[in-house]
């Protein structure tokens, strides 16, 4: 049973003290298991990067903390096999969705703002850059 609880710690160490779905796969004969590790929540996830305790209770009127586009990338990317996007770019944009119900600014800017600016082009560079990884996660 030890070994079952050290290998969960052991694959959920980056996402300490969040709640992380786990699935535990047990053969009954060889009493071999097999641990399965979900991804956090996008709200969790942008809890941790902004570095707040929680979401805006007045959305559009409060906001709780701030993201560098960088941390939004960083988001979509650790989503990726839950959001179920084709492109890096639209799983931006859905994390900028998430960011903008729970009261938190990206750039220092309202993520609708920023959300027309992706649209534009204007991260497009930084994008780029992430689209191997985005290649090969999930």
């Amino acid at each position: 049973m030890m070994a079952v609880v050290n290998e969960i710690n052991r694959l959920t160490k980056d996402f300490a003290g969040m709640r992380v779905p786990v699935e535990v796969v047990v053969d009954v004969e060889t009493k071999e298991f097999e641990v399965k590790v979900g991804t956090p929540t996008t709200a969790a996830l942008i809890v941790k990067e902004a570095k707040i305790d929680k979401g805006s209770g007045q959305t559009g009127r409060e906001w709780k903390g701030n993201l560098s586009f960088e941390q939004v990338v960083k988001i979509a990317l650790i989503k990726k096999s839950d959001l179920r996007c084709k492109t890096l770019k639209a799983a931006v944009k859905t994390v900028l969705g998430t960011a903008l119900s729970m009261g938190v600014t990206v750039e220092g800017k309202n993520p609708k703002e920023v959300q027309r600016e992706v649209d534009a082009g204007a991260y497009d560079d930084i994008l780029k850059s992430y689209e191997k990884e985005w290649g090969e996660a999930g």
